[in-house]
């Protein structure tokens, strides 16, 4: 179940209904997925094969294409990260940056947990997301992506056109890690 942080009061949301309420006046959707449809050998898995992400694709092939179909999307696919993927540190220094998309960012956790934060009209706020844990980030609104200590998390995607889907610099100097 997501949680938040609101950063100028340091007040924290962890009720579903909060959650849910406080991101739909922020236009940033939220739902949860039943993870109980995974096998257990994919909920704490980070070091994926092809296989297990289509796999993953196809439990949730359901779902993927009820929310695609409500919001365009053409394209998803599966990311994992961990400490044993290829140059985390220079893709995690990329994600970490405040930026825009000219589409929505649509992120639903499998396994592991991530941080989106976001920015809101009174100011910044993390979304602590965690397996199940569906969020859509609107087009160009500012925010930024980071994993949590363990730096572990896997995620469905979904794009209105991948090739399209590009980080475009926000320069805040309001913003405050």
């Amino acid at each position: 179940m997501a949680n938040i942080r609101i950063r100028n009061t340091n007040e924290r949301l962890t009720k579903e209904q909060e959650v849910k309420s406080f991101l739909d006046k922020h236009d940033v959707l939220y739902e949860h997925w039943d993870m109980n449809k995974l096998p257990i050998s994919l909920h704490n898995h980070f070091l994926l094969s092809n296989e297990e992400k289509e796999e993953i694709l196809r439990i949730f092939d359901d779902e993927i294409r009820s929310l695609a179909n409500r919001r365009s999307y053409k394209e998803w696919d599966v990311i994992a990260l961990s400490d044993a993927t290829p140059n985390l540190d220079e893709l995690l220094k990329k994600f970490e940056k405040v930026h825009v998309h000219t589409e929505d960012e649509v992120r639903a956790i499998t396994a592991g947990n991530g941080i989106f934060t976001i920015k809101g009209e009174a100011g910044y706020f993390d979304v602590e997301l965690s397996p199940g844990d569906v969020i859509s980030v609107p087009v160009n609104t500012p925010h930024f992506f980071t994993l949590v200590e363990n730096r572990q998390v896997v995620a469905v995607r979904l794009f209105i056109d991948s090739s399209g889907w590009v980080a475009h610099p926000y320069e805040d100097p309001d913003f405050k890690r």
